[in-house]
C-alpha cells in the first residue's frame, strides 16, 4: 500500500486529484477513515507509526460504525458511501473502484463446503444492508443490490438481488453507480 492510493481513493470521493496538502479533506469521516486505514496499512503493526495509526483508526472505528481492518486487503479507489455500520473480515480481498454502502457485511463462514472469506473482483457496487459470506468469488463489474445474502459466486458483469441472491447478467451492472474511476 502506498501514498498514491490515498490519493486515488481521494479521487473517487471528490473527482479531483489532492494537492500537495489535502488536509481539509479529512474533514469528511468517510475519507478520514479511508486515510488512516490506509495508513495503519502502510506501517508494520508494532512500529510506532504503525502503533499510532491503528489507535487513530480504532477510534475512528468506534466512532463511525465501521469495522475494516488494515490487514484486508483493499484496491484502490475504495469508497465508502456515507458512514455507518460496515464489516468487513480482515482476511477478505476487495479489487479496485468498489464501492460499499452502510450496513454492509462481507464476512467468514467457519463450516461447511463453503468455509472461508469472499474475493471481491474491481468496479463492485455493494449495496446497504448487503450481506456477503464464505469462500465465494464476486466478479468484476458487479452489482449487489440493497439487502441481498449472497453465499454463491456471482460471475462478471451482473446484478444479484434478493434473500438468497438471484443473478442476472447485465454488461453494464455499474453504469452510473461508480464515478471517478481510478
Amino acid at each position: 500500500m502506498s501514498n498514491s492510493q490515498i490519493q486515488k481513493d481521494y479521487y473517487r470521493i471528490y473527482g479531483k486529484w489532492p494537492g500537495k496538502f489535502f488536509g481539509k479533506s479529512l474533514m469528511n469521516p468517510n475519507f478520514r477513515y479511508i486515510y488512516f486505514l490506509r495508513k495503519a496499512s502502510i506501517h508494520k503493526k508494532k512500529s510506532f507509526l504503525g502503533l499510532l495509526y491503528r489507535a487513530i483508526l480504532y477510534h475512528y472505528q468506534t466512532k463511525y460504525g465501521f469495522q475494516i481492518y488494515p490487514e484486508t486487503q483493499i484496491g484502490e479507489g475504495f469508497y465508502l458511501g456515507h458512514w455507518g455500520t460496515v464489516i468487513i473480515n480482515p482476511e477478505v480481498k476487495i479489487g479496485r473502484n468498489c464501492n460499499i454502502a452502510p450496513g454492509v457485511t462481507i464476512g467468514k463462514t467457519n463450516r461447511g463446503k463453503k468455509a472461508g472469506v469472499p474475493v471481491i473482483g474491481n468496479e463492485v457496487w455493494i449495496g446497504t444492508n448487503a450481506v456477503i459470506v464464505g469462500n465465494i468469488r464476486i466478479g468484476n463489474n458487479v452489482l449487489i443490490a440493497p439487502n441481498a445474502y449472497v453465499t454463491e459466486d456471482i460471475p462478471d458483469n451482473s446484478i444479484a438481488i434478493g434473500n438468497v441472491a438471484q443473478v442476472w447478467p447485465n454488461e453494464n451492472a455499474t453504469e452510473g453507480y461508480i464515478s471517478n474511476k481510478v
